[in-house]
């Protein structure tokens, strides 16, 4: 039977830690038979869990003759990892054992040296967090998770589920996998990845810069068909002046600006109006219905019409 040791750090995220335990103990084979076994492993005692405090049945010496070691997020990504977990963590390593993390959990994964020169991700909104730390793993905020063989890492929440099926999956093959989705009440393979929930906020700009006004007109004239030169125009500058002062204020061009704006529009009006998409893609600027999907599906990973159907 394969084992799977779920790893509680201290301050561990309930959700993350819950997930794989209730997936792969749930899991039977075409015979009945269950096809995991389970192990609450922690260093210390008693582990923080924010609103509860638990006491797992084994300590590190559990994550030894483990198939598979999963690490679930912690409330403190930043947290130092000790020597013990993070010696415990390699060794499992160098013996052939699969390691996972769920959300946060890429922080104390990544502290072992185990994510160097590889492709990862953790939730977006600690990705940025993540690349800072370790500059010597290629971060990739947008997929829901990263599969590289002896090393997987996801994204924040219900992407550990979608991790969890896609091992269960490589394991025992489709109809298992398939199995598990239902009794989980989830797809066996969702559309779209992490980047349809990215909030893509504007990088903010100090009020009173010279460009605070010019920013306000683009807001409120998203549904125009505007070039560069019209932009330039209603700031009184050079294009080549007002590129130069985007990337100085903003970090990207102004037509990168106003794409993120009009897709943030777009995303506001699927979620809260009935409107057609394309009726959605004239009113947010787009001279073509066509070049609305498009450019949606590029920023967020999903057409439209899924965004609509995952958030309205």
């Amino acid at each position: 039977m394969h084992t799977v040791a779920v790893l509680a750090l201290d301050q561990v995220i309930p959700f993350d830690l819950s997930t794989p335990i209730e997936v792969f103990a749930r899991t039977r084979l075409p015979d009945g038979r269950p096809g995991y076994q389970i192990r609450v492993c922690a260093e210390q005692p008693e582990i923080d869990a924010g609103a509860f405090s638990l006491r797992a049945p084994w300590g590190l010496d559990g994550l030894k003759g483990a198939d598979t070691i999963i690490v679930p997020g912690t409330a403190d990504p930043a947290a130092p990892l000790t020597p013990a977990v993070r010696d415990a963590l390699r060794a499992a390593a160098k013996d052939g054992t699969r390691i996972a993390s769920i959300c946060t959990g890429a922080f104390p994964l990544a502290a072992t040296g185990l994510l160097d020169g590889l492709r990862a991700t953790t939730h977006w909104i600690a990705a940025g967090l993540l690349a800072a730390a370790h500059p010597d793993i290629e971060v990739d905020p947008d997929v829901l998770y990263v599969d590289n063989g002896q090393i997987l890492t996801s994204a924040g929440a219900a992407a550990g589920l979608d991790l969890c099926l896609h091992m269960i999956r490589g394991d025992y093959g489709s109809a298992v996998a398939a199995d598990a989705a239902r009794l989980s009440v989830v797809p066996l393979e969702r559309e779209g990845g992490q980047a349809q929930f990215i909030v893509h906020d504007h990088i903010p700009t100090p009020r009173g810069s010279a460009l605070e006004p010019l920013l306000t007109w683009l807001q409120d004239n998203l549904s125009r068909d505007l070039a560069l030169a019209d932009i330039a125009a209603q700031a009184g500058i050079s294009t080549r002046t007002l590129i130069r002062r985007f990337r100085e204020q903003t970090g990207v061009t102004p037509l990168q600006w106003l794409h993120r704006a009009r897709i943030r529009q777009a995303q506001h009006l699927l979620e809260t109006t009935r409107h057609s998409v394309e009726r959605i893609g004239d009113q947010v600027g787009f001279g073509s219905p066509t070049a609305f999907r498009d450019r949606f599906r590029r920023t967020t990973g999903v057409s439209p019409h899924a965004y609509r159907r995952s958030f309205s």
